[in-house]
């Protein structure tokens, strides 16, 4: 039983008179004589009193010490150097002068019998005569032994004993341990968050149990197999942050804590965190957009008012010349009427304008070359129209969007409008690289509300994790969805306290799961689940809308209508002419059956 103790090394705090540091024998002796004298029952001999009541005596005769110092001092003859004002609550009796005596006291200095006392006004503890022994657990004749093997002072720091004083280590050998602590048996108390599909919670109400599952759980049993520690789960409050859940670790509220836990700086400062068990980066997530816009006109924007105005002119000036060109010598306009030939003419200059042609040709000199010069602004206008076309339609696709955070950095979105987690990584983030430290956001303390607040139209974006807003989006809000590029690349952690003596082993562990791929394979089995299948990952549209072409085919409709009244007030006069010529028949065969 006792076996498993040699090698164990035990501080304590000595005298000077082991190092051999200066001391006051005279004083020594004399707290012997008196004690031997008026309690011979309990005095164990002047090789037997224990260290510490040298400090204690020490102690009391600093105060005899100051006393004397400060009373010798004191000028004011008609109240004591030292009195006590007392009060009915124990508590609050208190010294007068008390600050005074302080002082007093920092500034005495003498040789004790446990070595130098000495104090200063920045510490509280004495700062000469500090000296410390370790000892060794050694086997011996009848055990174990406590072998003393290193000593210590201010002035001379780490050094041997003796010279001959040698070192067991445990496993009862000489040669100092190479390896480092491991958790096998140990109690790990592990704080755990909820966040799916990293810890999941689910309540057994039959049993009255609560049920985890997801990756972290999955993680914790690997690591249980792997170091054979007892795993304690705490779980938090509903409230509970992320920025807590570090402060949990740091103030011993638990051993570890284990969920997606970005490693930032900030938190390192107060923690350690593991090698990396799960590589992670930030996204931004939003709403599908589902508001559709219509613009009857959008086909006429690529050329301004003006523009089309002198469009028009144009067309009516260049079907007036051809008609006076042509019509004297072109048989398709010859034989018509002023109104038909215009016609006609206006027809050719649309169809040569729009890259058709017409359905006949031009017969002089002057009208080809006339024909050049509407082929000419045919090659540039519809060029430039068709540049400018596709240039707004690109435009309105992807117009109150986000592309990335740069248009988050550049105000697209207000301010006011972006959800942002409370005391995350995300919050960090937002803070330094974005407000510059102001507080301009929509706060929120969940993911729930993040999510809900996304949907209930409170917020138009917010930035979380990517492995979080891709497990959701694709499995649970099928109505939301993220910016595909993301940004911040960092990683996820198990956090546990400054210079834990488990951190090695802790690390060795992990970085065998990765090399091994066990990782991946969690990743797989809680990431690789898309249960929104109609939910696209890009957040902006490749393909063209009905709405943004409407106006194009309102306008089709109209000129198929005005074809269509044109057809029919055709056929009405042609009718009209013909019931005319027949009354004008009949009636002059009425007037010649007359006759």
């Amino acid at each position: 039983m006792y076996t498993k103790l040699i090698g164990m090394l035990i501080l304590e705090p000595i005298i000077g008179s082991v190092v051999n540091a200066p001391f006051n024998t005279t004083l020594l002796n004399a707290a012997y004589q008196i004690w031997e004298q008026y309690e011979p029952e309990t005095f164990p001999g002047s090789t037997k009193v224990n260290y510490y009541a040298l400090f204690a005596f020490d102690a009391t005769w600093t105060l005899i010490q100051s006393l004397q110092q400060f009373c010798s001092t004191y000028k004011n003859s008609s109240s004591p150097c030292i009195s006590i004002v007392n009060n009915s609550f124990c508590f609050d009796r208190h010294l007068l002068n008390a600050t005074s005596f302080l002082n007093t006291i920092s500034t005495t200095e003498f040789v004790g019998v446990s070595g130098p006392v000495k104090f200063s006004d920045n510490v509280t503890d004495r700062i000469d005569g500090i000296y410390y022994i370790i000892r060794n657990v050694q086997p011996s004749t009848n055990n174990l032994e406590l072998v003393p093997v290193l000593q210590w002072s201010h002035s001379d720091n780490w050094k041997t004993y003796t010279q001959s004083d040698v070192i067991i280590w445990p496993g009862n050998t000489l040669v100092p341990p190479t390896g480092f602590a491991r958790l096998e048996g140990i109690n790990l108390r592990i704080c755990v968050i909820e966040s799916m599909p990293f810890t999941i919670r689910t309540n057994i109400i039959e049993q009255n149990q609560t049920k985890l599952s997801g990756y972290v759980p999955d993680l914790i049993d690997l690591l249980q197999t792997r170091m054979r520690f007892i795993p304690y789960i705490i779980y938090p409050s509903a409230n509970q942050t992320y920025d807590g859940l570090i402060k949990a670790v740091a103030t011993s509220v638990c051993d570890v804590a284990i969920g997606d836990i970005t490693v930032t700086a900030k938190r390192r400062e107060i923690v350690d965190f593991s090698t990396s068990i799960f590589d992670n980066s930030m996204r931004i997530i939003v709403r599908q957009t589902k508001t559709v816009h219509v613009d009857l006109l959008s086909y006429l924007r690529p050329f301004s008012l003006n523009l089309w105005l002198i469009l028009l002119i144009c067309l009516v000036y260049a079907a007036v010349l051809l008609c006076i060109l042509e019509r004297p010598n072109n048989e398709a306009l010859q034989n018509r009427s002023i109104t038909s030939s215009s016609g006609m003419s206006m027809w050719y200059s649309i169809g040569t304008i729009m890259g058709y042609g017409a359905d006949f040709h031009v017969q002089t000199a002057a009208g080809r070359l006339l024909t050049i010069g509407l082929y000419l602004l045919s090659l540039v206008l519809m060029a430039t129209y068709t540049a400018n076309l596709a240039s707004d339609l690109t435009i309105s696709k992807s117009k109150d969007t986000i592309s990335g955070i740069d248009d988050i950095k550049n105000g697209k979105i207000p301010f006011s409008r972006i959800g942002i987690l409370v005391e995350s990584s995300q919050e960090d983030y937002y803070l330094r690289e974005i407000s510059e430290g102001v507080r301009n956001y929509y706060p929120l303390k969940t993911q729930d509300e993040l999510y809900s607040s996304l949907l209930n139209n409170l917020v138009d974006a917010s930035i979380l994790d990517t492995s979080a807003i891709e497990y959701y989006t694709n499995n649970i809000y099928c109505n939301l969805t993220f910016v595909e590029t993301d940004f911040a690349p960092s990683s996820y952690g198990i956090a546990y306290p400054k210079q834990w003596l488990y951190g090695k082993d802790l690390d060795v562990i992990i970085l065998s799961l990765r090399e091994s791929g066990v990782l991946d394979d969690l990743k797989k089995k809680w990431f690789d689940k898309n249960v929104c299948q109609h939910s696209s990952s890009s957040y902006v549209s490749t393909s063209i809308k009905l709405e943004e072409m409407s106006g194009l085919f309102v306008t089709f409709g109209l000129i198929s209508i005005l074809s269509l009244v044109l057809f029919i007030s055709k056929k009405c006069i042609c009718y009209e002419r013909l019931s005319n010529k027949i009354s004008t028949l009949k009636e002059f065969f009425n007037s010649t059956a007359s006759l």
